[in-house]
């Protein structure tokens, strides 16, 4: 008999489990995009950048030398 309880009951939890997707699922509204940047800035909106990646990014951009600007053709030609 406790099998028989304990399955009605794993029934019942994925019945309140799927109702709820569906629930969720029916608030979230289609948006069709343009371009792919388009979609991209829109999550970017929505979403958090975590902390520990802010700062392992803002490390590695410091740690970057920026480029050497070419020199200009009258500077390579006098030297």
């Amino acid at each position: 008999m406790k099998q028989n309880s304990s399955k009605l009951q794993q029934g019942q939890k994925e019945e309140t489990v799927q109702a709820g997707t569906t629930q969720q699922n029916q608030n979230v509204t289609a948006h069709e995009f343009a371009i792919a940047e388009e979609m991209l800035r829109a999550d970017a909106a929505q979403t958090e950048v975590p902390p520990a990646v802010k700062t392992r990014l803002a490390e590695s951009v410091r740690k970057e030398s920026p480029p050497e600007k070419p020199r200009s053709w009258w500077k390579r030609l006098i030297n």
